[in-house]
């Protein structure tokens, strides 16, 4: 398994950073315009800003944008195309607390997957993850909000499923030397076409609306896709798949702690437990990382 490393660590740490400060953009963009024409123009963002970087800065498509890259790259944006619009669609129907909460649960679905691959999870591993699901939940969720299960929920639970592919799949690929510009460029510019026909079959897309959402789409679209998208990638170079979600987990966490920094929300006593609770979480994880890392090196070495 993959060695967490403090620049992993800091890479998907700033990812959960803008992820989380994004959430509330992508919120209001969804009052403005459709799913599939927030999603299509925000991936559309996306690939636009790694554009320059890929031309200038990675050595130009010929270099970056080799066979195995293409062809990760096209598996990996159909599955971010599905997993982004369930959620996007999810916000039609349920609160943005509880999808944050439910999204989340691929912190849980990401070691599931391990173990039918052979990706052995160490013990405290799970504790860590139980707490940082408790974490999430007192930090998101609104106990009266359980008493029904609505079409959103669903769709949350679903994108979790997809998210939680996206992350091993990435795991998989950074592991062949594939460069991870090019991967993410791919990856948005897959999502983004597949998208935008999704888009003009189902949706009406109206310039009004899109000029209206524009601020939340320009800051999704440039943070959350251009970057935060490609800080995943290359973050997951230098971490384990299981470490990897519980860090980007944090992005509500953050979403919290922005929305008391820059709006003035208060944060109740249960959601600041919440966030202690998930940064213990995180802490547990690579204590027991670190150690699963030393036995396995001692058993080397005997």
């Amino acid at each position: 398994m993959r060695k967490t490393t403090p620049k992993g660590i800091i890479l998907l740490l700033l990812t959960a950073v803008i992820w989380g400060s994004s959430f509330v953009a992508q919120s209001i963009g969804s009052r403005s315009v459709e799913p599939f024409t927030f999603m299509a123009v925000r991936t559309a963002i996306g690939t636009l800003v790694l554009l320059p970087v890929v031309i200038f800065m990675g050595g130009g498509f010929r270099k970056l944008l080799t066979p195995a890259t293409v062809k990760a790259g096209l598996i990996l944006g159909i599955d971010f195309f599905i997993a982004q619009n369930l959620q996007q669609f999810a916000f039609n129907y349920s609160t943005a607390g509880k999808i944050a909460f439910l999204t989340a649960l691929y912190m849980f679905i990401v070691p599931v997957i391990g173990l039918f691959i052979g990706k052995k999870v160490a013990p405290f591993t799970w504790v860590a993850i139980a707490m940082a699901l408790i974490g999430m939940f007192l930090l998101c969720v609104d106990p009266e909000e359980l008493s029904s299960i609505n079409k959103g929920d669903i769709l949350a639970v679903a994108c979790a499923l997809f998210y939680a592919v996206q992350i091993m799949l990435i795991d998989r690929f950074t592991g062949e030397n594939i460069d991870g510009i090019g991967l993410s460029f791919m990856e948005f510019l897959t999502a983004a076409v597949i998208t935008s026909i999704m888009m003009f079959i189902f949706e009406k897309p109206s310039p009004a609306g899109i000029m209206a959402a524009a601020p939340a789409l320009l800051y999704s679209g440039i943070m959350s896709c251009g970057i935060a998208y490609t800080l995943q990638i290359i973050g997951q170079k230098h971490a384990s798949p299981v470490a990897a979600s519980l860090l980007m987990s944090l992005e509500s966490v953050f979403a919290a702690l922005a929305g008391w920094i820059i709006l003035n929300e208060t944060l109740t006593p249960k959601e600041l437990a919440g966030c202690a609770v998930m940064f213990a979480a995180i802490i547990l994880s690579q204590l027991s990382e670190s150690v699963s890392t030393f036995k396995r090196k001692s058993e080397q070495i005997s």
